[in-house]
């Protein structure tokens, strides 16, 4: 499996390949999920929190989230599908 922070920044795929945001991985590799949240990162926070595996995690992404967009999501699942991130086996990157 990937880092956690090329699984947050990844942008793609090429064949076998997590293609991964370079510049955003530098900038915000670091911050935790809620910090993402914070700044407005959205995807990249769900995807940490999914990376994490820890449902507490999860729950407070998903509680602020709602709040912030007006939404009601209520499990991971649906926001998998809104945001197009899925955990899977990949082991190589390419860091653009």
């Amino acid at each position: 499996m990937i880092s956690r922070e090329d699984f947050v920044f990844t942008i793609g795929f090429d064949g076998e390949l997590a293609v991964v945001d370079g510049k955003a991985k530098k900038e915000f590799g670091k911050l935790s999920t809620m910090q993402l949240a914070e700044r407005g990162l959205y995807r990249a926070a769900f995807s940490s929190a999914l990376y994490s595996g820890k449902q507490d995690e999860m729950d407070a992404f998903i509680k602020f989230f709602n709040q912030k967009a007006g939404t009601d999501y209520k499990d991971q699942a649906q926001l998998s599908r809104l945001f197009g991130v899925y955990l899977e086996n990949i082991n190589k990157t390419l860091v653009l």
